[in-house]
């Protein structure tokens, strides 16, 4: 009798482990054959700061899991230079242009590459940021505008007068205290740039540019390079962005923010897709999703000036009187001659330019 249930036993473990093995087998074979979600993976050439890009990526995956960045980030200026040489070589590797100036939109939209697209919530965006076509080729998200970052520390080292005008800085008594963007470079240097030659009319604007560079210590190859020189006390002026400048108030840098009486240069932060992409329609879910009040909010951490302003709060240390200093802007103006002004600019004063890399 112990044999025999001894041998039932036996039987009913490999009947079990046949089965076992049978269930593991078809299971495996299920998940096998179950589709993968792929994910798509857009290139995003952008200037966007460096600290926006991961959460900004994070906000958007977490609507769209099923989509991924892949930034690949530089100053306008070089940005915008690599890819307008991959264009003029017949190789864009670029999904969408993101999160650059309107006017290096402009002039990428010049080459006929940009996709005409009316993203989803169109309707909500204030006039000035946005192309005014029917469909638009370009859109924006916030502004960004010029600054005098002066730091107090120096300039009472240094008997430096804070400044209340752009004219003020022509004084004697800045030289080489002064350091700026270099508009080749740099898409605060070109706002900046093309906003004097608005301002004071172009012989005016050069005739200003060549005083001013007596005075420059230095050319940078970033926007916010000159207000991070100036909040280490290297130099005691520098020509930046306002954004840069907020954020090294709030780590504790002892910088003021100076808004020039004549009124500051600014830009659209804008976006387009570009019309050899293979991936559109994950594409346009980008755009979508880069103008809508959940985007929004993750830029207004770093800005107050949005598209949609009625969602817009203030951020700290930024100038309230930022908007009303704002010139009025003629991006095309500055897209068409943007070319003739960087040679001329070149030319004249690229020799106080820091190495690049």
């Amino acid at each position: 009798m112990r044999q025999s249930h001894s041998f039932n036993n036996t039987c009913q473990q490999s009947v079990f482990a046949r089965l076992g093995l049978a269930f593991i087998t078809l299971t495996l074979g299920l998940l096998i054959a179950l589709p993968v979600s792929a994910v798509t993976n857009l290139t995003v050439y952008t200037a966007l700061e460096a600290e926006e890009l991961e959460p900004l990526r994070k906000a958007f995956r977490a609507e769209h899991p099923d989509i991924d960045i892949h930034w690949v980030r530089d100053s306008t200026g070089i940005i915008t230079a690599k890819i307008l040489a991959e264009i003029d070589a017949g190789n864009p590797q670029a999904d969408i242009f993101m999160g650059t100036s309107a006017t290096s939109l402009l002039v990428v939209d010049g080459k006929g590459m940009l996709l005409p697209y009316s993203p989803k919530g169109l309707d909500r965006l204030d006039s000035k940021f946005r192309d005014k076509r029917t469909p638009p080729h370009w859109v924006g998200v916030d502004a960004y505008a010029a600054v005098v970052c002066y730091n107090t520390v120096e300039a009472k080292k240094h008997n430096l007068p804070k400044p209340s005008s752009w004219q003020d800085l022509l004084h004697s008594v800045y030289r080489n205290h002064l350091v700026m963007p270099n508009p080749n470079s740099s898409g605060t240097g070109f706002l900046t740039v093309s906003s004097w030659l608005q301002l004071m009319g172009e012989d005016a604007g050069w005739k200003f540019m060549d005083s001013m560079h007596r005075n420059m210590a230095r050319y940078t190859h970033s926007g916010s390079k000159p207000c991070r020189l100036a909040a280490a006390g290297e130099h005691a002026i520098g020509i930046s962005f306002v954004f840069r400048g907020a954020k090294l108030i709030k780590k504790g840098a002892p910088i003021e923010l100076v808004l020039p009486e004549e009124g500051i240069g600014w830009e659209v932060e804008a976006s387009g897709i570009l019309k050899t992409s293979k991936k559109i329609e994950a594409a346009k879910k980008l755009i979508d999703w880069h103008i809508s009040p959940a985007a929004m909010k993750v830029f207004n951490d770093y800005l107050p000036i949005l598209a949609i302003p009625e969602i817009a709060k203030p951020v700290p240390h930024f100038p309230g009187n930022t908007l009303e200093k704002m010139i009025d802007n003629d991006f095309g103006w500055a897209a068409k001659n943007r070319k003739r002004i960087l040679g001329e600019w070149q030319k004249r004063y690229d020799a106080k330019s820091e190495p690049k890399g």
